[in-house]
């Protein structure tokens, strides 16, 4: 029989285990800086399953080791998620991890826990069939991506010194093959104004409206302002907050801040991307900068990141995407 249908038969055979695994992770509550009990329970399962060696690092992140080979192989999934929303918008409870009609359902399932289940049943299968000697296969339970989508893996990079020579993402794909994605960045337009009382507005600098003249032109940026490449698409922003400030409610406020999401393409830049926001506010009393992250985490941990994440893309004729085609 071959290693392939051997594979596919133990997959089957450890359907039920995948998803128990699964239902017992989504039951934890685990925002981002709240990882510790999902953590703690994807240590257990990961040992259970049979690998090498398993530890948490000082972040908080959860390693899972496999064989000691030359190739070294990651298999990644992070186990913090977003919050629970509107309970009203659910049909069920959110963190029951149900398993039902051949699915797991609640929160995380999909983003992304399934795929942290799925690489336990690799771990096991792989063990069962002895296919752990020409590689070092880590299976990573990652924290804090919600909030900071590369600060696990720079921690991983620069602090534990792991350096994959190829990383599978759990991320949804529908059961596809990706091999490239946009990059995202978050940006800040600070705009300082002048207050007067509101019955003499014309005495003022309204923070708002400049912030508002910014934010319409920056929508129009999606139209036409943007690149866009063959394979990954077009790049985009959006604004996801709006903040201002005034001494009172009855006068000018002095103050305002949006917050720009946005999604890179190829040949889209950190300082392309900032001087299209520059170019938009030039001539107010502005300023615009790329967020840093920084913040303790569920080990105690402070550490931290500026918010920008490239883009990447992988040749098609590169042999991990080869190999998994």
């Amino acid at each position: 029989m071959s290693i392939a249908k051997q594979i596919l038969d133990l997959s089957e055979k450890y359907r039920d285990y995948t998803a128990e695994n699964l239902s017992k992770l989504v039951k934890i509550y685990s925002l981002s800086m709240q990882e510790g009990d999902v953590a703690a329970e994807l240590v257990r399962q990961m040992e259970e399953a049979g690998f090498d060696e398993v530890w948490t690092d000082p972040l908080g992140n959860v390693i899972g080791r496999i064989g000691n080979g030359k190739k070294v192989l990651a298999i990644d999934g992070h186990i913090d998620t977003v919050d629970l929303g509107n309970r009203e918008d659910w049909d069920l409870e959110p963190l029951s991890g149900l398993i039902k009609d051949g699915y797991v359902h609640g929160r995380g399932t999909v983003d992304q826990k399934g795929g942290v289940a799925a690489f336990v049943t690799a771990g096991r299968i792989i063990k069962e069939l002895g296919l752990d000697n020409d590689i070092t296969l880590y299976c990573t339970g990652t924290i804090m991506e919600e909030d900071c989508d590369g600060l696990c893996w720079k921690y991983m990079v620069e602090e534990n010194k792991i350096k994959p020579d190829y990383v599978i993402i759990t991320e949804p794909t529908n059961t596809n093959i990706y091999r490239g994605h946009r990059g995202r960045m978050e940006i800040h337009a600070h705009f300082y104004g002048l207050s007067s009382h509101g019955s003499a507005p014309e005495r003022g600098k309204n923070a708002i409206y400049m912030a508002a003249r910014a934010a319409l032109d920056i929508e129009k940026l999606n139209e036409d302002g943007l690149k866009d490449d063959d394979f990954l698409g077009k790049g985009s922003i959006t604004l996801s907050e709006f903040v201002s400030n005034s001494p009172s409610l009855c006068a000018v406020s002095d103050y305002a801040r949006i917050h720009c999401d946005r999604r890179l393409t190829v040949g889209e830049t950190k300082e392309s991307s900032v001087k299209e926001i520059e170019e938009i506010v030039k001539g107010m009393k502005a300023k615009v900068e790329v967020l840093h992250y920084e913040v303790e985490s569920y080990t105690g941990l402070t550490y931290g990141m500026e918010k920008y994440y490239p883009t990447w893309a992988i040749s098609e004729s590169e042999e991990i995407v080869q190999t998994g085609a």
